[in-house]
């Protein structure tokens, strides 16, 4: 198996634990502020990251320190204004919202990267963000402020997507998914203290959502995407974290019976058929060498 499919397949199964983080934020947000739950979650999630490869963070050097510290910081302004929003918008709003990053990482990987995406990422983009549109949303949508907050996150994590695939091949990159973790943690508990009343979470239920979220869904995650996003493209990261509503409605059916409607069926759909789209390479030099050898007989 190529590099590249290995790599899309552990993207896929972040996308995976990913969907379920939806649920399992939205529940934490009932007892816990949105920074002091970000903090323990992160700060968890880095202190054991660290514990676990610190033979690797001892040779830790000043490039990766200073590309984690700028990914940290993008990474906490998406899930900053994710999580605010996660307060005033359903669940689905937002894996829509956020899924609309896979609109925006063509774009500026055009600008950052210099480098333009193939025309079936662009097709496979079109099909995908129309079905999580139909997955995802009613006939009446507004742009409330937590609908608001939650598109300035997909634009950060766009920008993650972008700054991961160009920073993650020039350094370590577990020490880079790392640094990512610990910033997002430092910075989630500064702003708690400075304007939230922190707690511990007191529930058995709140610790599973926390413990689970920290190991799985932002360790094993980010490392995994840092580890593997250097062997595949960043629209093919990006279409492939669409996937995430459709798992998110998944796991949603699955834990508090939510049915999805035949619109809904159809938008998984498109979704899945924009992720196999984007794979096919249209070699368009094969059928250039074919009609040059017919015009030459």
């Amino acid at each position: 198996m190529k590099k590249q499919h290995q790599a899309d397949l552990a993207l896929l199964g972040v996308t995976l634990a990913w969907g379920i983080s939806f649920i399992l934020t939205k529940n934490s947000l009932e007892s816990l502020e949105t920074f002091n739950f970000l903090g323990i979650r992160f700060l968890i999630s880095a202190v054991t990251s660290a514990l676990f490869f610190y033979k690797r963070l001892l040779k830790l050097d000043r490039t990766t320190l200073k590309y984690g510290l700028l990914i940290g910081v993008i990474m906490f302004s998406g899930y900053a204004t994710q999580t605010i929003g996660l307060n005033y918008t359903t669940a689905s709003k937002s894996g829509f919202i956020t899924g609309f990053s896979v609109v925006i990482v063509p774009i500026f990987s055009a600008l950052v990267l210099r480098k333009l995406p193939k025309f079936s990422s662009i097709i496979g983009v079109v099909s995908a963000i129309i079905g999580l549109g139909m997955l995802t949303l009613d006939a009446n949508l507004q742009l409330n402020i937590g609908d608001f907050y939650t598109l300035i996150g997909a634009v950060c994590f766009a920008m993650h997507i972008i700054t991961v695939g160009k920073y993650a091949v020039q350094v370590d990159s577990i020490n880079l998914a790392i640094l990512q973790i610990g910033v997002v943690g430092i910075l989630s508990t500064i702003v708690s203290f400075l304007f939230e009343t922190p707690i511990m979470p007191a529930a058995g239920s709140d610790w599973f959502s926390i413990l689970f979220l920290a190991f799985v869904c932002t360790s094993g995650a980010f490392i995994v995407q840092n580890a593997v996003q250097k062997y595949t493209s960043t629209t093919h990261t990006a279409l492939i974290f669409t996937g995430e509503p459709v798992f998110s409605a998944i796991f949603a059916y699955i834990l508090i019976g939510e049915v999805m409607n035949n619109r809904g069926i159809i938008g998984s759909i498109l979704i899945v058929a924009g992720m196999i789209v984007a794979e096919i390479d249209f070699d368009l030099s094969f059928f250039k060498a074919k009609k040059t050898e017919i015009l030459e007989e």
